[in-house]
């Protein structure tokens, strides 16, 4: 009897790894939901701290703690992102809008705000010369104004270029398709360099003569044609079933340029 009492003393107690491996657990849920949030905001961030805090206490377990709802439930509703998208939009088209009206340009330069986005659409004649691609130095302070407020989001831009149907081959320009898309990029690299927009944000298209605004029957008509589109593109586009609209009542079909 006295050997078996003296093995029972010195058999360890294990009954501290129990407590150890819950705290391990926990542990480990606490890196993968770090890691998970990685790149959710400081706000939901320490949200989630605190309800870690609160289940190291023992007042909750992890699936019924509010940190569970941290990422759920911290994100607006598709609706509501939509309708401050939608504000964002808004905001900027009016404060371009301003600028356009200050500088004197009203006649030449448009802004248009539709389902799918931000529309500034520019007539070549206040970008370059006729039948060139290169940026003029007059227009600066409409594009820098244009960038500074393009980079207060981080939506993508669309840049669009557009010819009348007179044809052009020269030198520099095969075709309408080259100086539309020529056009383009230099609006873009002209936002990206002088501007400091994020090059990672463009995407550039020419369409030629072939998407008109207008007739290319008369001399006004063609000039509506000849022009660069800059598009601010929804991360959240608006949907028939969803509709935002324009404070100004502009219909998303009309042409930009007779707005």
């Amino acid at each position: 009897m006295a050997k078996k009492k003296k093995h029972d003393e010195e058999h360890m107690d294990e009954t501290w790894l129990l407590p150890y491996s819950d705290l391990l657990t926990l542990m480990l849920a606490l890196f993968i939901a770090m890691f998970a949030i990685s790149q959710v905001d400081k706000a939901k961030a320490q949200a989630l701290a605190e309800a870690f805090q609160g289940i190291f206490n023992g007042q909750a377990s992890l699936m019924e703690s509010e940190g569970s709802s941290v990422i759920e439930q911290g994100d607006p509703a598709p609706t509501d992102v939509k309708v401050i998208e939608q504000d964002m939009m808004q905001e900027l088209k009016e404060k371009l809008e301003k600028e356009i009206s200050q500088s004197g340009y009203q006649d030449k330069v448009k802004v248009h705000l539709d389902k799918e986005g931000l529309e500034i659409v520019i007539q070549d004649v206040m970008l370059f010369n006729s039948g060139d691609a290169q940026v003029l130095d007059n227009v600066s302070r409409l594009l820098l104004e244009i960038a500074k407020l393009l980079n207060t989001t981080d939506n993508y831009i669309k840049i669009v270029g557009h010819t009348d149907d007179r044809p052009i081959h020269n030198s520099q320009f095969r075709s309408n398709w080259d100086l539309s898309v020529i056009r383009a990029i230099n609006v873009m690299n002209y936002l990206v360099v002088q501007g400091q927009v994020k090059p990672e944000r463009f995407t550039v298209q020419g369409y030629g003569q072939y998407s008109p605004a207008a007739d290319n029957l008369t001399e006004e008509g063609r000039a509506k044609n000849r022009r660069v589109e800059i598009f601010l593109i929804r991360k959240y586009p608006i949907t028939d079933s969803n509709p935002i609209t324009d404070n100004d009542n502009t219909s998303s079909s009309e042409p930009v340029t007779n707005s």
